[in-house]
């Protein structure tokens, strides 16, 4: 019963055991797993520490693993800095300390163990320097805007619902125009939602520059097969019912008249001399930061002479990149030599915030670019955490989750 119920737990222990010809109810399994919950005495000298979600976004506990055994040895309530430092200070053996750079649990290794190594996840600061990246697209998308004239839209290149959306985004940028002079002549906020008719939220978020945008259609169900389009249109495909009938094949579920309607777009582009043509679209921050990374090796047109504003209208970003491609091959090779080299060329450049991270986490960095060790397998670790929490659904308590856990062969 005790092996039965922590593979499995209670009712589809349960339900197993029934099969066996082995009748036991759900809570007499949970109160055996209960019962004879392991106790970890062990003596680590490798840890992984990481957090997980009993709630996203609202409450967490900590996960701790031994590197070595590969196996987790304790479940800790929450992420305090003050509970790790309590658990890390009993457990003097510990030599080496994998986390991410969350602020926490750099507080607590610092303090529960300071002769310990600290060495940072290599998978984090590779997935860090791509969000430094996307941050350094987001601070430009202003001038990136400016080069691609998107700000400038032709509504003969609009489709009926696009219309619709822009005599939208017309008026509200008509009231933007409105609370940004008001803003300008001294008003309060208060007086200004009085007289505009706004909401506060409204207002307060035009005065700080948070609803300033251009006009970009909102995605829709063929945003997915766009490429597919692109590439039978190059392929001198020109009717739309064939057109659709390809993405149809390919899973789309929209109806004739949204790939015809595309068709008709395009048909319209490419009429205009290719100098004067420009983005129909406003791309996002998150798509530049794809079509400069990911997609460069092998573009389409479009996605080609697009990149190509960019890159000669911010060349900022194109030197955030390359530093982004050095940062990531340092980690993949463990190039430690090239580490201080990278950041004093990286100081002045749109990644200097990430920069700047980077040293004052020098050390555990370092580590990273020698040490064999790190929290990859916490990470591993942690989805299993996650499974045994949704089998149980609310009887997932910290002994039971803890215990299901360690007792695990």
């Amino acid at each position: 019963m005790h092996h039965v119920g922590l593979a499995l737990g209670g009712r589809p222990g349960q339900s197993i055991a029934r099969r066996l010809l082995l009748p036991v109810s759900k809570d007499t399994l949970l109160r055996v797993v209960r019962r004879n919950a392991a106790r970890s005495d062990a003596a680590p000298r490798v840890v992984g520490i990481d957090d997980w979600a009993w709630k996203r976004g609202h409450h967490y506990g900590t996960i701790v693993c031994d590197l070595e055994k590969r196996r987790i040895i304790d479940i800790l309530p929450d992420r305090e800095a003050a509970t790790v430092t309590t658990w890390l200070a009993e457990h003097p053996t510990i030599s080496v300390i994998a986390r991410d750079r969350g602020v926490g649990y750099i507080q607590a290794a610092t303090e529960g163990r300071p002769e310990a190594i600290q060495v940072a996840d290599r998978w984090h600061l590779m997935e860090n320097a791509s969000a430094a990246f996307l941050t350094a697209v987001q601070r430009s998308m202003r001038a990136i805007r400016t080069a691609v004239g998107v700000g400038v839209v032709d509504p003969t290149l609009l489709s009926c619902a696009e219309r619709r959306q822009h005599a939208g985004w017309l008026r509200r940028q008509e009231e933007n125009t409105t609370i940004l002079a008001l803003a300008g002549q001294g008003i309060a906020i208060k007086e200004i939602v009085r007289r505009t008719g706004k909401s506060r939220g409204v207002v307060r978020q035009v005065v700080r520059g948070g609803r300033a945008d251009v006009f970009r259609s909102r995605t829709n169900s063929l945003d997915p097969f766009t490429k597919q389009l692109e590439t039978a249109w190059a392929n001198g495909c020109r009717n739309g019912a064939a057109l659709w009938r390809g993405v149809k094949a390919a899973g789309f579920v929209g109806s004739l008249r949204v790939v015809t309607e595309w068709a008709t777009r395009r048909r319209k582009e490419d009429g205009i001399a290719p100098e004067n043509s420009r983005p129909r679209k406003s791309p996002s921050a998150r798509g530049i930061a794809r079509m400069m990374t990911t997609e460069r090796d092998r573009p389409s047109k479009t996605v080609a002479r697009m990149a190509a504003i960019i890159e000669s209208a911010v060349p900022d970003l194109v030197s955030a990149r390359d530093l982004m491609d050095r940062f990531h091959r340092i980690i993949q090779h463990r190039k430690s030599a090239d580490l201080e080299s990278w950041i004093s060329d990286a100081k002045p450049t749109l990644l200097a915030s990430f920069t700047t991270g980077i040293i004052t986490h020098r050390s555990a960095v370092k580590a990273a670019l020698t040490e064999p060790r790190s929290n990859g397998q916490t990470e591993g670790q942690n989805t299993k955490l996650k499974l045994v929490k949704r089998q149980m659904y609310g009887r997932a308590k910290l002994d039971l989750l803890r215990a299901r856990l360690l007792g695990a062969p």
